[in-house]
């Protein structure tokens, strides 16, 4: 049994690389080849055909992936306890943190399309690989937009703004900080300060 449970989890682990390698390498450049992601995770190119037989298999699977890493963040940040303003600048922080993860999922709308065109699935993963079965973009939603309405509940946000709104402008300027940090125009220890600081001077009940 160890034997196995140690495969499983050197298997985990090599497919969690190229799923972080993918994200990354294609967050700075869309035409990256296979080549350059096993590259970027350190495996050899039959190693990631083991995983992923083809290019469409490894980005759908990439951006599913990134959906979960970005959820886990969220969740992990406990938007839904203490004051909405605190709890809004753990929600920066750490959308900020998933780094090339936003850029690769925000960078470009024929990849968010694709994958929602695929109806959000796919049956190349394993179970208890942390495959994208599970995966939930609308939960990720909500767990923003009950933190927004919370705030303008609480009087912390202007009530006037719409909720949605609202939503997309922190994910823009989520997605320009991090942007600006990976052209290193912004220290990338300054992204979440500089996004906090736009966010609440702009949502905050005057």
């Amino acid at each position: 049994m160890s034997d196995i449970a140690g495969e499983s989890g050197t298997r985990n682990r090599t497919r969690r690389a190229i799923l972080g390698a993918a994200a990354e390498v294609l967050a700075r450049d869309r035409t990256a080849t296979l080549a350059d992601i096993a590259k970027a995770a350190q495996v050899g190119r039959s190693t990631l055909h083991r995983y992923f037989p083809d290019r469409d298999v490894l980005v759908h699977a990439a951006v599913a992936d990134s959906y979960l890493v970005i959820q886990q963040s969220i969740q992990d940040a406990a938007v839904d306890q203490g004051t909405a303003l605190e709890a809004m600048r753990r929600l920066v922080a750490a959308i900020v943190d998933t780094g090339g993860r936003m850029l690769f999922l925000y960078g470009d709308s024929r990849v968010l399309e694709d994958f929602a065109a695929r109806d959000g699935g796919s049956d190349t993963e394993e179970p208890g690989e942390g495959g994208e079965s599970d995966t939930a973009p609308d939960s990720v939603s909500s767990m923003v937009v009950d933190l927004i309405r919370r705030g303008q509940s609480e009087g912390v946000f202007d009530p006037s703004l719409d909720v949605d709104w609202v939503q997309d402008v922190i994910w823009a300027l989520v997605y320009t900080g991090c942007e600006a940090a990976s052209r290193g125009t912004l220290p990338r220890h300054g992204v979440t300060t500089a996004v906090v600081r736009m966010l609440e001077n702009g949502i905050r009940e005057q």
